[in-house]
């Protein structure tokens, strides 16, 4: 039978198939299903230090709405201060003494100190690794992106040196050339690369002119930018690399190792389809492999990367002219 054990940032897993960060962390029981299905990991939610600031600031506001209504007011009442992370830790926490797999924490602070202060607050909980959430919306026209990578390689450096467990870094692909920012992260001793993240992006109701937030689940195909970077990273790097956005199932699953991921992350199919389904997502590996001969998820992980395959333009090519000159042989008009 296919032994389907991997390594993600240093941790070793049953399996390649991991929870990524979401709120389906919030129900336990389904947490329990999904572990039963044979889950291998856990991301819990990512802990926004932005969200804690505007929650602290509405908090604030309502409390103090009336203070100067009359001057015997102002310390009529004592200060009331937001419970900052301290809720995020008491679920996670609950999260880990629920479940027997390794459960990750994720992060995404604003400044170097909150970096650290929250890294070594979940580090204390007990999680088995770190996952920094980075992503840098631009919102002025000053700021270089160079400057933006130095200040997230600054991040990781105070992070790693702060804690004692692994630390990954989850990217968004767009940086002018992602493949640098993650060679610097690699160098700055980041365990782990998630590839990528998904963004949230607004949209707009036309009829009742108001911005809207749509449900922003990922679609199959979105695994294939996933694949070339994972295929170009392989056997680049000194840290693991997974999989994220667009994993639906067990061959999206062997695509990424063939590319070179030791791991992946899962969501949309979860919330397609119910966490019970990672049953089936594995079942299909396992017939895969056995299928193929292969013993171990090592035995194929990056036989189709960039280092490994005769044609080293596959990944490297925007290949949209090559399929109009072969278009017969792909469409049907």
């Amino acid at each position: 039978m296919a032994n389907l054990t991997t390594q993600h940032m240093g941790v070793t897993l049953k399996n390649p198939l991991i929870l990524g960060a979401s709120n389906l962390v919030n129900n336990l029981d389904k947490l329990k299903q999904a572990e039963q299905a044979g889950l291998a990991a856990v991301v819990y939610r990512s802990l926004f230090e932005e969200q804690i600031q505007l929650e602290d600031y509405e908090m604030s506001s309502q409390l103090e709405a009336f203070d100067d209504r009359n001057a015997e007011m102002i310390n009529l009442f004592p200060k009331i201060e937001h419970g900052g992370p301290k809720e995020h830790l008491h679920n996670l926490k609950k999260v880990l003494d629920t479940l027997s797999i390794p459960v990750f924490a994720s992060l995404n602070a604003i400044y170097k100190e909150s970096w650290v202060e929250y890294a070594k607050s979940l580090e204390e909980v007990g999680v088995a690794g770190l996952e920094l959430n980075f992503f840098s919306i631009p919102r002025d026209f000053e700021k270089s992106g160079h400057d933006i990578i130095l200040q997230q390689i600054e991040f990781l450096k105070a992070v790693k040196a702060a804690v004692k467990i692994p630390v990954s870094v989850k990217l968004s692909p767009f940086y002018t050339n992602v493949l640098k920012t993650i060679k610097d992260l690699d160098a700055a001793g980041a365990d782990a690369f998630i590839l990528f993240n998904r963004l949230f992006e607004p949209d707009i109701d036309v009829e009742a002119e108001k911005h809207v937030s749509p449900w922003n689940l990922s679609t199959h195909s979105d695994h294939r930018l996933s694949i070339r970077y994972i295929g170009l990273t392989y056997g680049n790097l000194n840290a693991s690399v997974a999989a994220n956005n667009g994993i639906y199932e067990g061959m999206d699953i062997i695509k990424m190792i063939l590319a070179g991921a030791s791991a992946v992350q899962s969501v949309s199919t979860f919330y397609h389809n119910g966490v019970e389904y990672a049953a089936t997502m594995l079942k299909e590996v396992e017939e895969w492999m056995d299928r193929k001969g292969y013993d171990s998820i090592e035995a194929f992980r990056g036989l189709l990367s960039s280092k490994t395959i005769n044609d080293p333009f596959v990944y490297k090519r925007a290949q949209y002219i090559d399929m109009i000159l072969k278009s017969d042989e792909h469409f049907t008009f």
